[in-house]
């Protein structure tokens, strides 16, 4: 029998985090807290916020990256150059667990923010710096935007044609980045459990995305080639990528072993001499030969849909899938079907949201609305004590 679910129940119910916070990498952090039930306070610049609100309208009126990765926060404009700010920030860590923040280098540090700074006040406290290239070294101080940290670590030179790199279609290094101080923040949550103190957090986006390139790293070593870019095809086995069908659809298929090969031409090209032909008849000489082989199987798959093709891919038991759309994911009838597609609350109405990986059996993720600018600053204030003319007086300056 499954244990019955609570949405009151969840594993960060008890944490608060405050994040000093834009663009992807520490939204996308504090995000998965809050997924988790996390009490996430988002400082933001009073008036305009954080700046990748206005990256694009794309999603209702709201910025595509910004609705992404902000649903289920709180927003607390603070001019944090203004001392009076800077007090309502510091108020909130006495009571808060982990402050994350991504600001330009240095920048938390000039504010008193550091963990150094702030260890000996809060010692339970979780700092988790996010940055491009850490805290020390001698890029410390460069900027660091994600198309910069794919370069960087490599990717661009892996990823794309044989006459030109591609960068990713989504914000890779960022993603990486946003991900490792997701789980750090975790395990120190976890450290502190048997330690009872707080810890600091050192988080790059070119080691993170450098993690994720250890195979092509690893293929290389010492001095060896790397993998050629070979778009979406695979660097050394053949078949494996996309082929146009006469329809116009693309359909993405990969062949692993010689028992698959024969049933791609038994089932599949319907030519089943041809699993012996001696051009084709291994893995190496496969990739040897793939123009040849690519002629014969678009020959084949030109005469059938995409839909057709896939038919007989999958009576081959022989890996595919269709090249899906944004539109087509939207619509995919196995998120559908697996209830993956929910609806969240946002300054412009319910906007769709994909639940994140993981369906657990003892609690429900969090799905809360997307804040606008400073949408909790006063209900936040007046919970740290601040009466109605403190708070006017405040917005008065604008350090609210």
């Amino acid at each position: 029998m499954e244990p019955m679910k609570s949405t009151m129940t969840r594993p960060l119910d008890h944490i608060t985090v405050v994040s000093l916070e834009h663009a992807i990498a520490a939204p996308f952090c504090t995000r998965q807290l809050a997924d988790l039930g996390a009490r996430v306070i988002k400082v933001e610049r009073p008036g305009g916020g954080d700046f990748a609100r206005d990256y694009d309208e794309r999603a209702q009126g709201m910025a595509s990256h910004f609705v992404w990765v902000n649903r289920s926060k709180e927003s607390l404009a603070l001019d944090l150059k203004q001392p009076e700010a800077l007090a309502v920030l510091r108020e909130l860590l006495a009571s808060a667990d982990v402050l994350v923040q991504n600001l330009a280098p240095g920048a938390a540090a000039r504010m008193g923010l550091s963990y150094d700074a702030l260890c000996a006040q809060y010692p339970r406290l979780i700092v988790c710096d996010i940055s491009g290239y850490g805290s020390d070294g001698p890029y410390r101080d460069k900027k660091a935007y994600d198309l910069l940290i794919q370069s960087e670590a490599g990717y661009l030179s892996v990823t794309g044609t044989p006459e030109e790199p591609c960068k990713s279609g989504n914000s890779i290094a960022d993603i990486a980045a946003g991900m490792y101080a997701y789980t750090s923040v975790l395990a120190a949550l976890m450290q502190r459990d048997k330690t009872g103190q707080g810890s600091r957090i050192d988080v790059s986006m070119l080691e993170s995305l450098g993690e994720w390139m250890g195979f092509p790293m690893y293929y290389a070593y010492g001095g060896a080639e790397p993998p050629p870019r070979s778009a979406a095809s695979h660097a050394t086995i053949y078949p494996y990528g996309p082929f146009l069908a006469g329809d116009g659809g693309t359909v993405m298929l990969g062949l692993q072993n010689e028992r698959e090969w024969k049933l791609f031409c038994d089932m599949v090209l319907l030519q089943p001499a041809l699993a012996a032909d001696p051009r084709f008849d291994s893995s190496a000489r496969r990739n040897e030969h793939r123009g040849e082989l690519r002629e014969l199987i678009l020959s084949v798959f030109g005469t059938l849909t995409a839909a057709q093709v896939i038919a007989r891919l999958d009576e081959a038991r022989i890996a595919n899938a269709r090249m899906n759309t944004m539109a087509g994911v939207w619509e995919h009838p196995q998120l559908q079907a697996r209830g993956r597609l929910q609806q969240v609350q946002s300054p412009q109405g319910p906007i769709a949201a994909l639940l994140p990986p993981g369906a657990h059996s003892s609690f429900d993720y969090r799905m809360d609305p997307i804040p606008g600018v400073g949408e909790h600053t006063d209900a936040i204030l007046r919970a740290l004590g601040r009466s109605d003319e403190q708070v006017a007086a405040l917005r008065a300056k604008g350090a609210i």
